[in-house]
């Protein structure tokens, strides 16, 4: 099985950065040519919502964005260290949530990567907030 646990969570003021990291360990995905990595959140009293995303396949690796946080975050991945990370810039209070990241099955086969049920394994969350 897969093991991911987050990182970097804190509390940062309005329009200041943060990085956020998962640790993958277990059977990681460096061996396959399809999954997917993402990022979910949930804020108090909403329901939890999908961030960014990374697939990797054949051709090559793509990326996806919510729009609330499209040119803001960055999502990216390092194969050798076995983690993903998102840069968080221009932090807004709408964004304080628990930051969780999640990870497709080996040789994912479905057709989306930005809704919960593509995911099979879940880190435990870490907690941004942000402040005005």
């Amino acid at each position: 099985q897969v093991q991911l646990v987050e990182s970097g969570g804190g509390l940062v003021q309005a329009g200041g950065s943060l990085s956020l990291s998962c640790a993958a360990s277990g059977r990681t995905f460096n061996y396959v040519a399809n999954y997917g990595m993402a990022w979910f959140r949930q804020g108090p009293g909403k329901e939890r919502e999908f961030v960014a995303a990374i697939s990797i396949s054949l051709a090559g690796a793509r990326t996806y964005y919510a729009d609330s946080v499209k040119g803001r975050f960055t999502i990216s991945g390092d194969n050798t260290k076995n983690t993903l990370y998102l840069q968080m810039n221009s932090l807004k209070p709408e964004d304080t949530a628990v930051y969780s990241c999640a990870a497709t099955l080996p040789y994912y086969r479905g057709s989306t990567y930005t809704q919960e049920h593509a995911y099979a394994y879940w880190g435990q969350g870490t907690q941004v907030t942000v402040s005005s």
